[in-house]
């Protein structure tokens, strides 16, 4: 039968050609399953930005439900909704500007000490796994998903620090 392509944002395998895995890739349902998933990670901001931006859905008011779901073009959010988001949104940045906070500066001992960790890891030779542990401290991944060996990338968040643009200058 051939190579099979799983596809993890839409939960589909099919026959692992260019011109199928073209098609998929390019097709509507996975381009609106990877934006549902990506959008999980958004922030509270920008979800309330985008909400503010759209008019209420009319159905949704009347009936309760909405046959385009998270696809409609229009707000699914009530009143109560939005103002919960905004309290989500200034309690964020109270937090921000609280001192002790995990999001604060660390203190000189725990700068020391992953300074020697690193240390000790440049010398060992496992500056990736170092990176990978820090990042892995600091991400919004679910506990049920960090005890996962080996989750594919496209279920993984995005970096919170952005993609890392490698640049490779050799051309021998």
């Amino acid at each position: 039968m051939g190579k099979r392509y799983y596809c993890d944002y839409c939960d589909r395998s099919f026959q692992d050609t260019l011109h199928n895995r073209k098609k998929h890739l390019n097709g509507v349902q996975h381009q609106r399953a990877k934006k549902a998933w990506l959008d999980n990670f958004r922030d509270t901001a920008a979800i309330l930005q985008d909400e503010r931006a759209k008019p209420p859905c009319r159905k949704f008011l009347q009936t309760g439900a909405c046959v385009f779901g998270h696809n409609c073009l229009y707000s699914h959010l009530s009143e109560m909704d939005i103002k919960a988001l905004e309290q989500q949104i200034e309690e964020e940045k109270w937090q921000k500007m609280m001192p002790g906070d995990k999001h604060s500066e660390p203190s000189v001992e725990e700068w020391l000490s992953r300074r020697e960790k690193k240390k000790a890891a440049m010398t060992s030779g496992s500056v990736l796994k170092m990176e990978e542990e820090e990042a892995a401290e600091n991400s919004d991944v679910p506990l049920f998903l960090r005890s996962i060996p080996d989750l594919p990338p496209s279920l993984l968040p995005p970096h919170p620090g952005g993609w890392r643009a490698s640049v490779h200058s050799d051309w021998g």
